[in-house]
C-alpha cells in the first residue's frame, strides 16, 4: 500500500466516520445537513453503513463533512 500523506481520510474508515461525526453533530445535525433516510429515520451505524456503501454521492458528501468537522478541530 502506497502512503498518502496529503489524503486525511487514508486509513480511515467508513464506520469511524459515521462514529465520529455521530459523538460531534448527532443524528438530527447529519439528517439535516445531510437529507438522506438513513439519519432521518430511525438512524443506526449499520443502516447508514449499507446505504453509504451502496450511494457514491451519498458518501462522498459524507466525507466531506467529516473533512470539515476534522479541519475545525486543528
Amino acid at each position: 500500500m502506497s502512503s498518502q500523506p496529503n489524503n486525511p481520510l487514508h486509513g480511515v474508515k467508513l464506520e469511524q466516520m459515521l462514529i465520529d461525526l455521530e459523538a460531534h453533530y448527532g443524528w438530527e445535525y447529519m439528517g439535516y445537513t445531510i437529507n438522506i433516510k438513513c439519519f432521518t429515520q430511525d438512524p443506526s451505524i449499520k443502516s447508514s453503513l449499507k446505504f453509504l456503501r451502496r450511494t457514491p454521492w451519498a458518501r462522498t458528501k459524507v466525507e466531506q463533512m467529516y473533512l470539515k468537522m476534522i479541519s475545525k478541530k486543528n
